[in-house]
């Protein structure tokens, strides 16, 4: 059974039209983290693509699970071999406990980037170790290849602090260069990845 509206098939069979949101998602290439200290997305190895051929891209984040209390971070690579490119960046955050006892939600410059060659913290606080404890969430890069504007990016994440706290940061900001993006690399501020998975898709 399906659902129409104004002519245009939303769903079909359970099926959602993959045309109706940002256009349809190619997977590229999925990472899964076995006590690593990096995953890399590099343009042009291992089968991953990071250029024209997508105007957008996008990474999913899928319980990432650290060795140690640490904060989830991403570099981007202008060229050469360092994840340095310039970042301007926003950041604000929404958190609450379990026990329900309290609630915040507010700007936080503390993690801000004034083109800052530096790693870039998607998260606040720091991802807990206990067993059940992990980080969700999506990270969009908009036309890497560009050698006319600077490049933007937009991420959520939602994790699991370490004293019981429901977090959900919402950080965004551009790569201040008109040098294409070609790889980017995420990791944890201190310790491995212990688990979880990271994939690549192109959106057209």
């Amino acid at each position: 059974m399906g659902l129409i509206s104004n002519g245009t098939t939303i769903f079909d069979a359970g099926a959602l039209d993959s045309g109706l949101a940002k256009g349809a998602m190619t997977l590229i290439k999925k990472l899964t983290a076995s006590s690593s200290g990096t995953l890399s997305f590099v343009n042009g190895s291992s089968n991953v693509v990071l250029d024209s051929t997508y105007k957008e891209y996008m990474f999913t984040f899928n319980n990432i699970h650290p060795s140690a209390q640490s904060s989830f971070r991403v570099g981007f690579r202008d060229g050469g071999t360092d994840y340095d490119a310039p970042k301007a960046t926003t950041n604000f955050n929404a958190q609450h406990n379990e026990a329900d006892t309290s609630t915040n939600i507010g700007y936080e410059g503390t993690y801000d980037q004034a083109n800052a060659t530096g790693f870039l913290t998607l998260d606040q606080e720091g991802v807990g170790t206990d067993n059940d404890a992990s980080l969700s969430g999506i990270l969009h890069l908009y036309d890497p290849a560009s050698t006319t504007f600077v490049k933007h990016f937009m991420s959520t994440v939602q994790h699991y602090y370490a004293s019981s706290w429901s977090m959900n940061t919402y950080v965004a900001g551009y790569c201040n260069t008109t040098t294409a993006i070609d790889a980017v690399q995420f990791k944890m501020s201190s310790g491995n990845i212990d688990s979880g998975d990271i994939c690549l898709y192109g959106i057209s």
